[in-house]
């Protein structure tokens, strides 16, 4: 995030969305405890990928999805560091009006694109999708979209830091619209709780709580800034201490690292010690109150999604294989790379993926 702004505008974000509501609903219904749900079925409120099929370009554009895995081969040999912002940002574009590419928008006639909206800022990776859309334009112009390409370049950044490969289902359309106002209304910030944003943002996507513990597991890849959980660790709900779910023996380590609230510009790593490569060591941190965001960390305050966060951790702990996360993680991004789909004759095919046609 740019130092200049990041500071601004993460007051202006939190006064858009509001303070922390609690984690859950205190009532009998079946709100009281919302992340149970999910994790007993991922079958029920999926969403449905019409017109979406793997190998759609394998008549079309035969080559694609190699043209895509050499150009981050390449990339990722060069600067890992883009695995993590490039694997986010399949994220924030399904969430905003659906895997539509519209992050990769460029504002136009003084109308604020997504590129602009705060939880955007701090995305890099905008000039390796121009790169991957150069050389599928040249190999077959007009056929591959840029949502696909996005998901598509999210699964190959899992495979290339040592994740579960999957067969992504292809033929999404662009959009046409990204409207800064959309993020900020439609992706979950990291300081609302776990309950708060499966609500409010998971399920009306048609995701659920596990979709959600699952997803959040992405966070072993890549680096926060300070400013993204400067009040948990110097200030936390106006008490000017830090909160008392962090881990008491990793506060003056953050500290040491993030040592004013008004930090905009020191990075750290989400999964200290293996934030450059996929595999669910992540988890560790969450069941130890060691999880940089609010989001994750009262992922902990529900029985089921805690029981699916220590059994990930004790996989990591333990050196073993995380074939359950793995198939979770590639299960759960089938899903969310179905949100609100364009297909058939809606959108288009951008030939640039930062203007359309």
């Amino acid at each position: 995030m740019p130092s200049r702004f990041a500071s601004l505008h993460s007051m202006v974000f939190r006064l858009l969305f509001g303070f922390v509501l609690p984690l859950f609903l205190q009532s009998s219904s079946v709100l009281s405890n919302p992340l149970v749900l999910g994790l007993q079925s991922t079958s029920s409120g999926l969403p449905n990928p019409s017109g979406l099929r793997v190998g759609f370009y394998r008549y079309t554009c035969p080559y694609a999805e190699a043209i895509v895995r050499d150009e981050m081969t390449k990339t990722i040999s060069q600067v890992p560091s883009l695995a993590g912002p490039l694997l986010r940002m399949h994220f924030h574009d399904c969430f905003v009006n659906g895997c539509d590419g519209s992050i990769l928008l460029n504002s136009l006639g003084g109308l604020p694109s997504e590129k602009e909206a705060i939880p955007n800022l701090s995305l890099r990776g905008f000039g390796t999708i121009d790169r991957v859309k150069a050389k599928l334009e040249r190999a077959c112009p007009g056929v591959v979209s840029c949502a696909d390409i996005l998901a598509l370049v999210a699964r190959d950044v899992v495979v290339l830091t040592k994740g579960p490969h999957w067969d992504v289902p292809t033929g999404r359309r662009d959009g046409r619209r990204s409207v800064k106002q959309d993020a900020l209304d439609n992706l979950p910030p990291p300081f609302f709780d776990a309950g708060r944003n499966l609500y409010q943002f998971f399920i009306p996507k048609g995701l659920d709580a596990k979709d959600q513990v699952v997803l959040l597991g992405g966070h072993t890849l890549g680096t926060s800034h300070c400013s993204e959980f400067a009040d948990r660790l110097h200030n936390f709900n106006g008490t000017m201490m830090p909160d008392p779910s962090l881990d008491r023996r990793y506060v003056p380590r953050l500290k040491s690292k993030c040592r004013s609230p008004g930090d905009t510009t020191t990075l750290v790593e989400m999964d200290p010690g293996s934030f450059r490569t996929f595999d669910a060591s992540y988890y560790r941190h969450v069941a130890r109150g060691r999880s940089l965001f609010t989001s994750d960390q009262t992922l902990m305050n529900d029985p089921s999604a805690r029981a699916y966060v220590r059994r990930q951790a004790a996989v990591a702990d333990a050196g073993a294989y995380p074939a359950e996360f793995f198939a979770d993680f590639a299960a759960s991004m089938v899903r969310m790379g179905g949100v609100q789909v364009l297909t058939g004759a809606q959108g288009e095919v951008r030939r640039h993926c930062a203007f359309v046609n």
